[in-house]
């Protein structure tokens, strides 16, 4: 019997990550592809990414509109709740056997809640994690309570997932996703990558990507201050490459001081979003990867590039020794862009072991998509672990 696997993405980030489970699941004859695209997908300020997955030759089977024009704290919440009318209508139309989601973020929590309610089986991707700056923390451990099938990045985040309460035989260690990408994909050399950005390397080059923070101190303008702050003593020989924020509280602001930036200064420009194959080859070609972004974690090590993690949004996740650490204060954060070019440094790059491993997570999901019994996945037991 056909299997009908619904796969739910709201942003280039998580689109990315799937991208070769999507083509799975499409080239499967016993699975059908069906495809729901939400949140910044469709929103022209975010650069209308549902265009990258109709390139790459997928059907939209349906997209739910939820995002408002506002993203203070009430906007983001109302943008939740659109997003549960619009996806209690779609899930019923479409009449999945099964629905994938990855991640943390908001617009996924909305549709993972309708699913629930919906008697829809929910497999989690990259559940288990830890943010501790911001909310997502909690949306992710939600949503791998309302899901059914867990596939995680690291035996670390196993474990997490077996001890908030899940059967550790649905529990499924299959690496990072987003190294299937830099496995599979041909990366543009630097003439490429020049001609597609329409921008020139310097002598010196860095990718930034700084999202908002949600429960720190600092607020995410007052950090995207210090940072700008920090670049600008690079001087000129320094060339920026900046991709935009997420659609998270006060993202738009942050989005307003880049272009302010990067109006004034001509060795910087700033992208809506690059896609894998500009993202991938950039992080090859730069001399590091700053801001707060879990790419920097996750994806950038596997490409013996360094990153520059600033603040505490990504407190709590695995990371590579090519990760430099810093408080989001500019002279933290110049000091710490200084020990990208330290010669040591860049000689363990070449050696760094990735947490989230060496790629194939795909291959391994789409066996337990096609294999995976179903039957009564919706009826869990809480799985308690013996105290020691």
């Amino acid at each position: 019997m056909n299997r009908k696997i619904c796969v739910i993405t709201g942003s280039r980030a998580e689109y990315g990550l799937m991208r070769w489970v999507l083509q799975g699941i499409k080239d499967d004859a016993a699975l059908t592809l069906q495809i729901i695209a939400t949140g910044m997908h469709l929103s022209p300020e975010f650069g209308l990414t549902f265009r990258e997955i109709e390139r790459d030759g997928f059907q939209i089977d349906r997209k739910v509109e939820m995002l408002t024009s506002s993203d203070t704290s009430v906007g983001i919440a109302k943008s939740m709740g659109l997003g549960m009318i619009g996806f209690a209508d779609v899930l019923n139309e479409l009449q999945p056997d099964l629905i994938v989601v990855v991640g943390d973020r908001f617009e996924i929590f909305a549709a993972v809640s309708a699913a629930l309610v919906g008697r829809i089986p929910v497999a989690h991707l990259h559940g288990g994690e830890t943010t501790e700056g911001a909310f997502d923390e909690a949306l992710r451990h939600s949503i791998t309570k309302m899901s059914h099938l867990h596939f995680v990045a690291a035996e670390e985040y196993r474990q997490r997932v077996i001890q908030l309460g899940e059967q550790p035989e649905r529990v499924f260690l299959v690496g990072g996703l987003g190294i299937d990408n830099i496995k599979r994909l041909q990366l543009l050399d630097r003439t490429e990558l020049e001609e597609s950005l329409d921008f020139k390397l310097g002598l010196k080059n860095l990718l930034i990507t700084f999202h908002p923070v949600t429960l720190e101190n600092l607020s995410s303008a007052q950090q995207m201050a210090e940072l700008l702050a920090a670049l600008e003593k690079l001087g000129e020989e320094t060339h920026l490459i900046f991709t935009m924020p997420n659609a998270d509280n006060g993202g738009r602001e942050l989005i307003d001081m880049v272009e302010n930036f990067v109006a004034t200064h001509i060795h910087a420009r700033a992208y809506a979003s690059l896609g894998q194959l500009r993202f991938l080859s950039a992080v090859k070609l730069v001399d590091g990867v700053v801001g707060n972004s879990s790419s920097g974690l996750a994806e950038v090590p596997s490409l013996a590039t360094g990153t520059v993690n600033i603040g505490d949004r990504q407190r709590g996740r695995l990371r590579a020794q090519s990760v430099i650490d810093c408080a989001p204060q500019s002279q933290a954060i110049f000091d710490a862009i200084g020990k990208l070019y330290n010669v040591e440094f860049r000689q363990t790059l070449r050696s760094v072991v990735n947490p989230y491993g060496n790629g194939g997570a795909s291959q391994k999901i789409l066996q337990i998509l096609r294999n995976q019994d179903l039957t009564d996945l919706l009826k869990k037991s809480f799985y308690d672990i013996e105290p020691k």
